[in-house]
């Protein structure tokens, strides 16, 4: 059972940083790792996303402000981080981490943590 849990959400002024980490345990033939967020009132929409190869992917609102991690293995886990810099009331959100993997059929299932709240306000 693939459990994916997120922590570091909170308040923070316009400019400041945070950094949100999320581990994911059980995992198995994992294909990537990364986050959603979903802005009140709005649908839910990528932020940044690293392969198990190392390829990332921004979402263009955050390119140069946010940086995910490599995907790393401690202690049974997966773990991966979203360093957020420069941070805009824009930014305020919802933010989901997910883990992408192969399963018995080699199709890709995913699964979600329970989300963390980003709120950039002053």
């Amino acid at each position: 059972q693939v459990q994916v849990v997120e922590s570091g959400g909170g308040l923070v002024q316009p400019g400041g940083s945070l950094r949100l980490s999320c581990a994911a345990s059980g995992t198995h033939d994992l294909s990537s790792m990364g986050w959603y967020r979903q802005p009140p009132g709005q649908r839910r929409e990528v932020v940044a996303v690293r392969s198990s190869r190392g390829r990332t992917h921004y979402h263009d609102s955050v390119k140069g402000r946010f940086i995910i991690s490599t995907i790393s293995r401690e202690n049974a886990k997966d773990t991966v981080t979203l360093q957020m810099r420069s941070l805009k009331p824009e930014d305020t959100a919802v933010y989901y981490c997910f883990e992408e993997e192969f399963g018995d059929d080699n199709n890709l299932d995913e699964y979600w943590g329970q989300g963390t709240q980003v709120t950039v306000s002053s």
